[in-house]
């Protein structure tokens, strides 16, 4: 999760963004909140954040004067405006201090979905290109984590799974893993089960609805269409009928 500090002098607005948008959907938390520019500041001097909600008019000091004091430190934070539409030029001129975005307010749902959701992808990126250049072979190893991860639990795995191991979010993983491999994951994860079902219909200990529950579907029926579209037209059934062996008439 992506840390953010929110900073408006309105309580009410502080308590509506970090109680009722759902930041955690988005890959995001509101792990603390000011009342103004100057505590931001202090909390940062001692809390690590990713992402700064500011609002540009405050007493003591704006969000403006925050983003600048930010972006003279070299803090590398990301930080969004919110802006009344009177503030429009405000918002605008911060843009030389590094702010990423603005949001109108009071910030209708869609709109902060929207801009926390490209900035996700930023933030997303700005990490492994980070990771690329101090080590190599990073996009390597995390491709063969993701498929070593997959082998070993192909039956009962997601995006969200991955996003854990791999410290990325489920949609950038499903984008990293197809730039990287030209193939979407969920093919990937497909083959796997496959080439398994096949592997199992050569033990005729299990039956097809068991081996079908093994390599991760629940409805047997689902499986045979997967497994026949995989395997040109070939039905688990038809692939477990042994070979018949030519007979010889001498």
């Amino acid at each position: 999760m992506y840390k953010i500090l929110l900073v408006d002098d309105e309580v009410e607005i502080r308590s509506g963004l970090k109680n009722y948008f759902p930041w955690n959907n988005l890959g995001f938390e509101v792990i603390h909140d000011c009342e103004n520019g100057r505590k931001a500041l202090a909390y940062l001097e001692e809390n690590q954040v990713d992402v700064i909600l500011t609002d540009i008019r405050m007493p003591i000091m704006d969000g403006i004067e925050l983003a600048k004091k930010i972006f003279d430190d070299k803090k590398q934070k990301k930080v969004i405006l919110l802006s009344g539409y009177k503030d429009f030029h405000y918002a605008k001129e911060a843009m030389k201090y590094g702010v990423v975005n603005y949001i109108v307010k009071p910030g209708k749902f869609d709109e902060i979905q929207e801009v926390f959701t490209d900035l996700k992808k930023q933030l997303d990126t700005d990490i492994s290109t980070k990771y690329s250049k101090t080590y190599p072979n990073y996009t390597e190893n995390i491709i063969e984590t993701i498929k070593a991860f997959t082998i070993k639990n192909y039956a009962d795995i997601s995006l969200e799974d991955l996003s854990n191991l791999c410290k990325m979010s489920p949609n950038y993983i499903s984008t990293f893993f197809k730039v990287n491999t030209g193939k979407n994951f969920s093919t990937y994860v497909t083959e796997i089960r496959m080439k398994k079902a096949a592997e199992m219909l050569s033990d005729f200990h299990y039956k097809t609805y068991e081996i079908s529950s093994l390599v991760g579907y629940t409805n047997p029926k689902n499986f045979t269409r997967v497994f026949k579209k995989f395997y040109g037209g070939v039905t688990p059934r038809e692939y477990r009928k042994p070979k018949e062996v030519p007979v010889s008439h001498e």
